[in-house]
C-alpha cells in the first residue's frame, strides 16, 4: 500500500509540474504533453485495476488457504483422536495378552495336575479290574482297551481318559449294585471243561454250579485277580438260589458258603 500511495503522490507531482511547465509552451506543445498526461493517467488506472485484481485475488486466495488449513486442522485432529483410540486399543490388548498369557499359565498348571490324576485313576482302574470277575470285565472292555500302557505317549486327549476311567468305574458300581447270572465254561480241578450257571453277587462273590447240580464252585476278588475254589457239596443250595434268581422256584431262604479273603 505504501507504494501504492508514493506511486500516486508521484504521478500527481509530476501532473502539477506538467501542468506549470506547459503555461508558456505553444498550443502544439500543450497537445503533447496533454496526450502525455492522458497516457500516463491510462496506465495509472490501469495499475490502480491491476492493483485492484491482485488484491482481490489474493482475498480469495487467502480465504481458500485458510479453508485448507481449517481442512488440515481437522484431519489433523482427526489422526490425532485415531493415533489416541489406537493407543488406548493397544494397551487394552497388551493387557489382555497379559491376563490370557496368565490364564495359558494357570492352565497348563492345572492340566499337569489333571494329567498326573488321570495317569494315577487309569493304573489304579487296571489293578481293580484284574480283581473283578469276568462279565464285568467283558462289559467294559471297549473302554478299558482304550486306557494307554504309556500314557506319556498317548495320543487321546485328558477328556478322553477321564472318560474311558468313569465310564469303567460306573459299570463296576452298577455290576456291584445288582446280582447277576451268566451262562459260562469253566476249567475244573480234573482239567476237563463244562458249562455252568454262575451267580455274581456284585463283584465280591461269586458261585457257579453245573447243569446236573453236582459240580459247584465258590468265587472271590483276591490280590491275584478273581479266583474260583471247587465246593461241590454246595452244589443244591447254589443251584436253588439260582433258581429262585430264575424265578423258577418260590422265594426262599438259601444258605450259601462264603469266602472273605
Amino acid at each position: 500500500m505504501k507504494k501504492i500511495k508514493l506511486f500516486v503522490g508521484l504521478l500527481l507531482s509530476h501532473f502539477f509540474i506538467l501542468f506549470i511547465s506547459t503555461q508558456g509552451f505553444s498550443a502544439e506543445n500543450r497537445l503533447s504533453e496533454v496526450e502525455r498526461t492522458r497516457t500516463i493517467m491510462e496506465k495509472w488506472v490501469e495499475t490502480r485495476r491491476i492493483i485492484s485484481k491482485e488484491k482481490q485475488d489474493w482475498e480469495v486466495g487467502k480465504e481458500i488457504l485458510n479453508e485448507r488449513i481449517e481442512l488440515v486442522q481437522r484431519e489433523i485432529d482427526s489422526l490425532r483422536e485415531k493415533f489416541e483410540k489406537a493407543e488406548e486399543s493397544i494397551a487394552e490388548a497388551d493387557k489382555k495378552r497379559a491376563e490370557l498369557n496368565d490364564e495359558n499359565e494357570n492352565l497348563k498348571e492345572s492340566a499337569t495336575s489333571l494329567e498326573t490324576m488321570v495317569t494315577a485313576l487309569e493304573r489304579q482302574t487296571r489293578l481293580l479290574l484284574k480283581k473283578l470277575p469276568d462279565p464285568i470285565c467283558e462289559r467294559v472292555k471297549p473302554l478299558s482297551q482304550r486306557i494307554p500302557d504309556k500314557p506319556e505317549e498317548t495320543k487321546l486327549s485328558l477328556s478322553e481318559r477321564f472318560q474311558n476311567v468313569i465310564g469303567i468305574l460306573n459299570e463296576v458300581n452298577k455290576f456291584n449294585r445288582e446280582i447277576t447270572v451268566t451262562s459260562e465254561v469253566r476249567t475244573l480241578t480234573d482239567g476237563s471243561s463244562a458249562e455252568v450257571t454262575a451267580l455274581y453277587i456284585g463283584i465280591g462273590q461269586g458261585y457257579y454250579v453245573s447243569g446236573n447240580s453236582k459240580v459247584a464252585g465258590v468265587g472271590s476278588a483276591s490280590e491275584e485277580g478273581w479266583s474260583w475254589t471247587e465246593a461241590n457239596a454246595a452244589a443244591p443250595q447254589i443251584a436253588e438260589a439260582i433258581a429262585i434268581l430264575k424265578n423258577e422256584k418260590v422265594a426262599a431262604y438259601v444258605k450259601l458258603p462264603v469266602e472273605i479273603k
